[in-house]
């Protein structure tokens, strides 16, 4: 009996090591050295082929990207499940994408997902499978090289590898932004590449090149797979190393090769600009994959994998003569007439390189926000509508096609609640953006499928329709006039009546109380008193020329910008607004830091766009007239309103929090907690204060709901891909 203890303790001894051996570090050993290794890729200088029946065919990677945030959860959750990935997937095929691009492992759930698709589909989607880099190790004092960095990228390869030929365990938190679980579903089949690495950040690269060139054993590298020309720098090398490796444990472990690509941006693109420029936006690093070849023994290809928008950083708009960069009989205006330095970009990168090009990211966002504005085509990062962001994709999409590019992946999917802006997130609490949906952060907003608050509906909709009002809604009544309000994860919404409304030809005020620690009783701009001290202001005065606007003390553009903006520092003693300042202002967003540049003037200040300024238009995605970026509509008496969250200073609606008064030794943005917020109305006539009434506001804290919608862009480009395949 003691024997066979011992001997069923070995035994379940060895099976532990041995699954943890080849589960968890990947050990294997290779039985069949002198198989075959194959691949159903193969590139040439620009196509990307397909292995198909009749041999290979030409192959346009038509793709998304795809994230892994919903709405109460960090990406880093993981949280969507296996059936909301098949009807994604469906709605994907449906309108004509052929690939999905994840950025990193995946949870189980979509892997699962993604096989039984495929099963039960003969027209398959396809995928590519990215690696992440962790942000933190980029932005610190390390080089490429350490084994926080380089070794970790490594091993995170070869774990996608294993993954992806469902082959792999990982712990929860085993890698920084990944997945976990148990990989035993092999989805290889369909992954026709991947595109290892994140947007560079250009100083990490500048500092490893620094530090290593002319460095032996850093300066090139030659393996089985790969190789660097004289011309590679450290950088380089390190990813020419590591592609080789990754090839090699695929083909020697799998017997199998796909598409290799290194993630890159304009900012660490391969192309020296004037000085001037390339002080400006610091651009002091380039990666180019030209210096990285590949042996006859890689069978599959690669290629050069950018993320491009049209609006940032447009550097061909700041170069006064920009057809040096362009290649031979190629311009960069359209055949009207229009200056178009995406197209021409594009055009300089499929030029450059000797391999095929995939703009791997390119969008534009639905969001009210905006950040950065393309002056000649108007593609903006943000202020889009929706039927506007489907014909930007299009026109995107055509450019790319039309430089010779081998395909392309829109970004993205779904809106994300959880992302940030540079110019907006000093405005918010970084810590609590899951749990609600921020209207003026562009960056949430990039998707095809949108997340409404409200499980089924959201509580309200700018469309004239009054039946969804009740009197529970009512806050304010006072003789000829009332105002409801209710609100969700997303908007704060107002139904306003003034009887005999003579809109467009006479002005309401609806003056709004949040802080108890600043405010004015009195707008001097417009003349009106109120019984209370006032925060904000919205003034509807037709469709052309409603906004909201805010007490000077309580302008939070100022609180961060008032250097970039108006070339002084707003906490300097005589240039702190009064507590009770009577002046309301516009509310305004910061856009473009690089204007000295644009202007060719170093005194011109950075430049601003009025987002207080309300649309007019039905904001019901139901209705025919539907426009989606529309703030308030007229019917008769009634006026219908909403506000998205952070234009009234809050930094977490979830929890009621919101800025606290910038000067109060705060110097910046700090937050405060609020249960009611103060309304009133009343009109430029009628004399005497308007009176405020008390709006009560209850947390939801993280127990967000929302609906998933797909926008008007998605039934765009679905129609446009449908005619044109």
């Amino acid at each position: 009996m003691k024997k066979f203890i011992i001997v069923v303790a070995v035994v379940v001894t060895l099976v532990i090591v041995s699954d943890f051996l080849y589960y968890h570090k990947g050990w294997y050993i290779d039985f069949h050295p002198d198989q075959e290794v194959t691949t159903v890729t193969k590139t040439d200088e620009n196509n990307i082929y397909l292995k198909a029946e009749s041999g290979y065919e030409a192959f346009e990677i038509r793709g998304v990207n795809l994230g892994s945030g919903i709405p109460g959860k960090w990406a880093t959750d993981f949280a969507i499940d296996k059936d909301t990935y098949l009807r994604w997937f469906s709605w994907m095929k449906e309108m004509g994408l052929n690939t999905v691009r994840v950025y990193t492992i995946q949870s189980e759930d979509f892997y699962k997902a993604f096989y039984e698709f495929n099963s039960q589909n003969e027209d398959p989607l396809y995928m590519l499978q990215g690696v992440w880099v962790n942000d933190y190790i980029q932005n610190s004092h390390r080089d490429a090289f350490v084994q926080e960095f380089y070794g970790d990228f490594l091993e995170h390869c070869k774990i996608a590898v294993d993954v992806i030929h469902g082959n792999r365990k990982i712990v929860q938190g085993g890698i920084h932004s990944a997945g976990y679980g148990t990989y035993k579903t092999d989805v290889s089949q369909w992954v026709i590449g991947y595109i290892l690495g994140v947007e560079w950040e250009d100083v990490t690269v500048a500092y490893t090149n620094e530090k290593y060139t002319g460095v032996e054993g850093y300066t090139s590298y030659q393996g089985t797979y790969m190789f660097t020309t004289e011309d590679a720098s450290p950088f380089e090398v390190m990813l020419a190393s590591v592609g080789d490796q990754v090839i090699e444990y695929e083909s020697t472990r799998y017997k199998k090769q796909r598409l290799i690509a290194f993630s890159n941006w304009p900012t660490t693109d391969p192309f020296i600009y004037p000085t001037d420029l390339s002080d400006f936006f610091m651009k002091c690093a380039q990666v180019d994959v030209e210096h990285i070849k590949t042996t006859d023994r890689f069978l599959s290809g690669h290629f050069a994998s950018y993320h491009v928008y049209p609006y940032y950083p447009d550097y061909l708009s700041h170069i006064k003569d920009w057809s040096p960069f362009l290649p031979e009989g190629k311009t960069a205006y359209t055949e009207n007439g229009v200056l178009n330095t995406y197209k021409a970009y594009l055009h300089m990168l499929t030029a450059h390189h000797d391999i095929p090009v995939v703009i791997s990211e390119y969008g534009v966002s639905t969001g009210r926000g905006m950040a950065q504005r393309d002056m000649n085509t108007s593609r903006n990062q943000g202020y889009m509508s929706e039927v506007e962001q489907g014909n930007a994709l299009i026109e995107c999409y055509e450019d790319i096609l039309d430089a010779g590019g081998a395909g392309s992946c829109l970004f993205t999917w779904q809106d994300e609640w959880f992302k940030r802006t540079w110019n907006t997130m000093y405005a918010v609490d970084l810590k609590r953006t899951p749990f609600w949906s921020d209207y003026q952060t562009n960056e949430q907003y990039f998707g095809l499928l949108s997340f409404d608050p409200g499980e089924k509906t959201s509580v309200s909709y700018v469309d004239g329709d009054l039946s969804e009002w009740t009197d529970g809604d009512k806050v304010l009544d006072q003789e000829g006039m009332s105002v409801h309000m209710k609100y969700d994860e997303k908007f704060v919404y107002f139904l306003v009546y003034k009887e005999n409304l003579k809109f467009g030809e006479e002005v309401l005020y609806i003056p709004i109380d949040t802080t108890p620690k600043s405010g004015s009783s009195y707008c001097r701009n417009e003349g009106i008193l109120f019984d209370r001290a006032v925060d904000f202001l919205i003034v509807i005065n037709g469709k052309n020329n409603s906004r909201i606007m805010v007490q000077e003390r309580y302008e939070s553009l100022r609180s961060t910008y008032s250097e970039n903006i108006d070339d002084y520092n707003t906490y300097v003693t005589g240039n702190v607004p009064f507590v009770d300042s009577p002046l309301f202002v516009n509310i305004n967003m910061i856009l473009q830091m690089a204007t000295p540049l644009l202007y060719g003037d170093l005194t011109v200040s950075a430049e601003t766009y009025e987002t207080g300024l309300l649309a007019y238009g039905n904001a019901n995605p139901d209705s025919v007239d539907f426009h989606s970026l529309a703030d308030f509509i007229c019917t008769g008496d009634y006026v219908e309103l909403k506000l998205p969250w952070q234009i009234l200073n809050f930094a977490d609606p979830s929890k009621m929090q919101i800025h606290d008064d910038y000067y109060a030794g705060n110097y910046g943005v700090e937050h405060i907690v609020i249960q009611q917020m103060y309304i009133g109305l009343g009109t430029g006539g009628a004399g005497g204060r308007i009176g405020l009434k008390p709006f009560k506001l209850v947390s939801w804290n993280n127990r967000v709901t929302y609906h998933e919608r797909l926008k008007s862009s998605y039934r765009i480009l679905k129609d446009y891909w449908t005619d044109n395949d």
